[in-house]
C-alpha cells in the first residue's frame, strides 16, 4: 500500500515539475522572439540587456526622412551643375 501512495506522489510531483519547466521554456522563447521588442515591457521586468532594439527604429526613421539616402536615377553633368544641392 505505501508503495502505491509513494508512486502516486512521485507521479504528481514529476508532472508538476515538467509542467513548470515547459511553462518556463515557453516564456523564455516568447520573450526573446516577441515581448523583448517592447520597451515598456523591458522596463517593467527591469531587463536592460537588449538596448540594440532601441536604436533600430530611430535609425530606420532617419533613413526614411533623409533625402540624401533616397536612390534615384543618375543625373547628367548639366543637372549636377544646375542643382548642386540635389534638389529639383
Amino acid at each position: 500500500m505505501w508503495q502505491s501512495v509513494g508512486l502516486t506522489l512521485l507521479v504528481i510531483v514529476a508532472t508538476i515539475v515538467c509542467a513548470l519547466l515547459f511553462m518556463l521554456f515557453g516564456w523564455y522563447v516568447v520573450w526573446h522572439l516577441f515581448l523583448s521588442k517592447f520597451k515598456f515591457l523591458r522596463e517593467l521586468v527591469g531587463d536592460a540587456s537588449t538596448p540594440q532594439t532601441e536604436n533600430q527604429p530611430s535609425e530606420l526613421g532617419t533613413e526614411r526622412t533623409s533625402p540624401a539616402l533616397i536612390r534615384s536615377r543618375p543625373r547628367s553633368a548639366r543637372q549636377r551643375v544646375a542643382f548642386p544641392d540635389g534638389t529639383l
